[in-house]
């Protein structure tokens, strides 16, 4: 069986492709440590600025112990043409008043599940990126992409 030829990547544009793909997945998997378990599920940002992406949690779900006892994560993002892109960072809880209502204000299904952005199950994880690599479909190479 012939493997696909992957299109060379100019790496000036890794950036570009990593965010193209990020804005089309509205569902990323993020992936956490569950003691020696990989946990996987689907989340749902609440907001993206370049690739530190935030994500809202209720703090009776099990991925807040999952964090709390190991905050290395990582999302993996996939686009319709099956590219990907893979965030591996650290999930720290934003305490910051005016982002936390940034954030809220932003985001209506947020605001009728919990009626007040001081509901005490709220907890708002910022993933704050270590490495970021993109792939295109069936290349089975990943790209390092510049935080910068």
């Amino acid at each position: 069986m012939n493997q696909p030829t992957p299109v060379p990547i100019d790496p000036k544009q890794l950036p570009e492709l990593a965010l193209n793909v990020i804005a089309t997945d509205h569902f990323p998997d993020l992936a956490t440590i569950d003691g020696d378990q990989p946990r996987v599920r689907p989340v749902s940002p609440v907001k993206t600025d370049h690739f530190t992406v935030y994500v809202a949690n209720l703090k009776m779900y099990h991925k807040t112990q999952e964090i709390a006892a190991n905050p290395k994560v990582e999302l993996c993002y996939v686009d319709s043409h099956h590219d990907q892109v893979r965030i591996s960072g650290v999930a720290e809880v934003v305490t910051e008043r005016p982002l936390l209502q940034e954030i809220w204000d932003g985001n209506p299904l947020l605001r009728q599940y919990l009626g007040s952005i001081d509901n005490p199950a709220l907890i708002i994880y910022r993933i704050v990126p270590k490495q970021v690599r993109f792939m295109r479909e069936w290349a089975l190479e990943y790209h390092e992409v510049p935080l910068d």
